[in-house]
């Protein structure tokens, strides 16, 4: 069912043909909305403008910011009593970013994951584990409808009690496993402490943060899996953009779903094949929430074509962010936001650090901030309280669990300029 050999493999001149015809219905489809009915009138763009896919390049970009200023609906292309469920991502004010879905939008993303895990040698036969959150966060679920698409025993672990976890992996032989790779790592000491091995374990699916070959080569070695990369973004569907197949040498996105682009993200203009850039994607095959020309914000470039698997052209392993987003555990994290929740707390200051590691493969992240002069008075009992509330307040904001460490007045640095506040420690593993 999901090896759909002619749609997956369609020659060049085919897929243009069928980019440009779903690109059109798009286009249709984003006058439902009053920003894009704005946008494309500004720019003097109709739909008679696009002749040629190359004419995208007159529609002007969206970013995310533009659909955080939609907060909630904004961006709904059909009434909400057609979205019949309701994603979101996180936002660096407080508000998060709104993504709905229509039925068909969920078949067609729960279709291109099972497209992605056909494509690895996966069948109805697998045992597979979803080791990752279910809340609000889009690979959850993603990951869950498609696995059941083709019909896999799923279970929906989530995420945390890393000892039952494996437990079920053995008790359930399960096959395949999904989670952010530093939480395999994870898995990987834990099964090592207990002294328990993962014999039925075939399959790794990690995404969610970035990741390097040689962190693959440890999974690989310590859970006795062959590794896969995944990579996809709630705005566009979810996990199930773009896949590595069996090659494993960049990550197969499906063009007859999205017009992918590659731009210099200072000019924002296409750079030439191979040039690493940031990741421009239009979906074509979305009804509640289509998008033009999404800037990602991720980094990466468009790989010749010529896969072993006949299959279409592929993006590069993402190797960063062209804006300050951080990937902490899965979730996107904002220095913006930190900030934000500091300066509602009127007992620290506006001056604050940020520090990421990997501690045992997992991600940590520390905040230290400033103690306002005019609250500080040394004493414990009222700094430990101070410290439970901006653990709490950060807590409730980013949905991670954060270390907090107040400093005293004047000791933390002062930038010229532009301040990074960000110090990632995580470095290449």
């Amino acid at each position: 069912m999901f090896w759909d050999k002619k749609m997956e493999t369609l020659k060049r001149g085919d897929l243009q043909e069928l980019q440009l015809k779903r690109l059109k219905k798009t286009l249709n489809q984003v006058q439902k909305v009053e920003f894009y009915r704005k946008l494309l009138k500004d720019a003097g763009v109709k739909n008679s403008s696009i002749k040629t896919l190359d004419d995208i390049t007159k529609i002007p970009f969206t970013k995310k910011q533009d659909l955080r200023n939609g907060y909630p609906f904004g961006f709904f292309a059909v009434p909400l009593k057609d979205v019949v469920r309701i994603h979101t991502t996180s936002g660096t004010t407080g508000k998060p970013t709104v993504v709905g879905y229509t039925r068909k939008d969920l078949e067609t993303w729960s279709d291109l994951i099972g497209r992605n895990m056909t494509m690895v040698g996966i069948t109805r036969n697998d045992v597979f584990q979803n080791m990752v959150n279910y809340g609000m966060f889009t690979g959850g679920l993603g990951f869950h409808y498609g696995a059941e698409k083709i019909g896999m025993t799923v279970i929906p672990s989530a995420t945390g009690n890393t000892k039952r976890q494996i437990e079920m992996i053995n008790d359930f032989g399960v096959t395949t496993i999904h989670c952010t790779p530093s939480y395999a790592m994870h898995l990987s000491e834990v099964a090592e402490e207990m002294g328990t091995e993962l014999k039925s374990l075939k399959t790794g699916l990690f995404g969610a943060e970035p990741w390097s070959e040689s962190i693959r080569t440890t999974l690989e070695k310590r859970l006795g899996v062959i590794a896969y990369d995944s990579y996809g973004l709630s705005e566009l569907f979810g996990p199930g953009v773009a896949f590595e197949c069996k090659e494993r040498d960049g990550l197969h996105i499906w063009h007859d779903s999205y017009l992918v682009e590659i731009i210099d993200p200072e000019t924002g203009e296409q750079v030439s094949n191979g040039e690493r850039g940031e990741l421009v994607v239009t979906p074509l095959v979305k009804e509640a929430m289509p998008l033009l020309r999404y800037r990602t914000g991720d980094v990466t470039l468009l790989m010749e074509d010529g896969c072993l698997c006949r299959r279409g052209k592929k993006i590069a392993r993402i190797t960063g962010r062209s804006d300050d987003m951080l990937v902490i555990r899965g979730i996107n994290v904002f220095p913006s936001q930190i900030e934000h929740v500091l300066l509602k707390i009127p007992e620290v200051g506006n001056q604050f650090m940020v520090y990421i590691d990997r501690i045992n493969h997992l991600d940590e992240m520390t905040v230290e901030v400033e103690i306002n002069r005019e609250f500080f008075s040394g004493e414990l009992s009222d700094l430990a309280r101070l410290q439970k509330k901006v653990v709490k307040e950060l807590r409730d904001t980013l949905e991670l669990r954060t270390t907090v460490r107040l400093v005293e007045p004047g000791t933390l640095p002062r930038f010229e300029g532009k301040a990074k506040r960000v110090i990632d420690r995580r470095g290449a593993i």
